[in-house]
């Protein structure tokens, strides 16, 4: 199924209750958008998952289904509630309770790309950023939200790997701390999204090409882990946290040799899911 906005890819022979999604990889800037903003396009690219899309694209090969964005994250942040709406950008919008996402201008319409760089001139009109969410939040949460119940119907269980990507310097500026920098994060709530074992079988393939994982710090899952993540109901989502380095120049924007190694590895990750989420076929008697 292909839409303006987003893209779902079936395989032929739908093998497993797995999912893989990529909603921040959207690269469709449109004009009125660019004419809007006060950046020029390469730096309105630093919000986006680049490239994210592409690692993952043997998931339909493999049985499994594909969900990717094609709004980017700079214009609607579809790993956002539809409330998160920041009193800071939008005419008419009502102070709500403390979010650090929306203060920081990282709302659902965000106010700024990475580094805190402002994206607009001045206010939006709610009307306008009501029709942004009619036209881009609300389509694709609607096809995931079918596809995990599909899913789910079709396998008694679903996973959802959600996936995503990291500046590096982030992952810089927030884990000081820690004796090796990761090179993937996984975020499951805490386990509140997902089924322990789960997450740990994705952390495992990722330990077994030789990147350090993290899990929960510095990104624990945002709103998609928060909401479809019900692993008492047999729906567990993981959020995965690449580096971007590892597979492109964070500078031009531009996939570097580490790029066929990550494929290859996320190709593996996709398999390994799908052997999870995949009914378990009874023995044959003796």
């Amino acid at each position: 199924m292909q839409t303006p906005h987003f893209d779902l890819y079936m395989p032929e022979t739908l093998l497993s209750g797995a999912i893989f999604a990529s909603p921040h990889s959207g690269r469709g800037y449109g004009e009125a958008f660019l004419a809007a903003s006060v950046l020029d396009p390469h730096t309105l690219r630093s919000s986006e998952d680049a490239f994210v899309d592409k690692l993952i694209g043997d998931a339909p090969r493999l049985g499994v289904p594909l969900l990717t964005a094609r709004t980017p994250r700079a214009y609607v942040d579809l790993n956002r509630a539809a409330d998160e709406l920041d009193p800071a950008l939008i005419h008419g919008v009502r102070r709500q309770a403390h979010n650090p996402r929306v203060t920081s201008g990282l709302g659902v319409i965000p106010r700024v790309v990475a580094g805190g760089r402002a994206i607009y001139r001045g206010k939006l009109p709610l009307e306008d950023v009501q029709n942004r969410l009619a036209e881009h939040w609300h389509p694709y949460h609607a096809a995931l939200q079918d596809l995990l119940g599909s899913q789910r119907d079709r396998f008694g269980r679903v996973i959802l790997v959600d996936c995503h990507s990291m500046p590096h310097e982030a992952i810089e500026h927030h884990c000081m701390s820690m004796d090796r920098l990761p090179d993937v994060v996984l975020g499951d709530r805490f386990g509140a999204s997902s089924d322990p074992d789960v997450t740990a079988a994705i952390e495992a393939v990722f330990e077994s090409e030789g990147l350090a994982v993290a899990r929960n710090t510095p990104f624990a899952g945002a709103y998609i882990s928060q909401r479809y993540g019900r692993p008492s109901s047999l729906q567990s989502v993981v959020q995965v946290e690449l580096d971007r380095s590892l597979y492109m120049d964070e500078r031009t924007l531009v996939p570097h040799e580490g790029f066929a190694r990550m494929k290859r590895v996320m190709s593996r990750l996709i398999a390994e899911v799908a052997g999870l989420a995949r009914p378990q076929m009874p023995l044959a008697a003796e």
